[in-house]
């Protein structure tokens, strides 16, 4: 591997692991502990990562995200299952919001699935557009805008707009950070105008997050938990955080990210 590959590697491995020792990293890598040590420091002195006692995690304040395909590739069963509880949400004849990401793709693929028919789905997404494309009994709108290229969606001012002019039954969204304290948040300005349109328009907002984005949080706050109707993670979600969640009124689905089998925690 090339540096720049390599530091890729770190940022990612960690990113799934949240922290790695400096063995595990040399080994992977087949390179010494001293090359791993370098190319720590440089992610270090960008932000996205924190030397810790003979290794380094993740940095709680999320400078960067993944691109998509990368992100696409953690935790999927997880966010599969997520989908799936997603889609047993929606009823015949609305209209829904899926906000760009790799689990929200995973919502779009159960709810083609279900059939689920005469929906209207309205998203910034070109994966989950173009997935949705063929699919007969569904209505959809893209919301165009800045594109981002990286994460394959559109942001910013212009898509915020089209957002305000549309009423959403349920608005499912993501996020690459959240946590009890802060409530939801993004490294993207863009992405937080976005998200805070689709708040003031939807009649039920849902949150669809595993439970490795909790405890990290970005510049630009977007809202409180209390904000959402319902969230949707794992089962690793710290106990804490489940009940702080449930007392705010906000109903908990979690999915079993063990066995891969559902079950619903209601709050409020």
């Amino acid at each position: 591997m090339i540096p720049e590959q390599r530091r890729d590697f770190i940022y990612r491995y960690v990113h799934e692991k949240n922290v790695a020792s400096f063995n595990e990293l040399a080994e992977l890598m087949s390179v010494s502990h001293m090359t791993v040590r370098r190319d720590i420091q440089l992610l270090e002195e960008e932000g996205k990562v924190i030397t810790i006692n003979g290794g380094v995690k993740l940095n709680n304040q999320l400078k960067l995200e993944l691109p998509w395909r990368e992100k696409a590739e953690l935790h999927h069963d997880i966010k599969r299952d997520m989908g799936q509880l997603a889609a047993m949400l929606i009823e015949p004849g609305q209209t829904l919001y899926l906000d760009a990401g790799t689990s929200l793709f995973e919502v779009a693929k159960a709810i083609a699935a279900s059939q689920c028919f005469n929906l209207t789905i309205v998203t910034n997404d070109f994966s989950i557009s173009h997935y949705l494309m063929d699919m007969p009994y569904i209505t959809l709108y893209h919301t165009g805008g800045l594109v981002d290229q990286r994460n394959r969606s559109c942001l910013g001012k212009s898509a915020a707009d089209f957002l305000r002019t549309i009423n959403i039954d349920v608005a499912f969204l993501s996020s690459s950070s959240w946590d009890t304290e802060r409530g939801m948040s993004t490294p993207s300005e863009g992405k937080a105008t976005v998200k805070e349109a689709v708040l003031t328009v939807s009649r039920r907002r849902v949150l669809v997050c595993d439970s490795s984005k909790f405890g990290k949080y970005g510049m630009f706050h977007i809202c409180e938990l209390n904000k959402l109707t319902d969230i949707i993670s794992d089962n690793q979600l710290p106990l804490m955080a489940q009940e702080s969640i449930t007392q705010q009124g906000v109903k908990l689905h979690l999915v079993n990210s063990r066995e891969g089998t559902q079950h619903v925690e209601a709050g409020g």
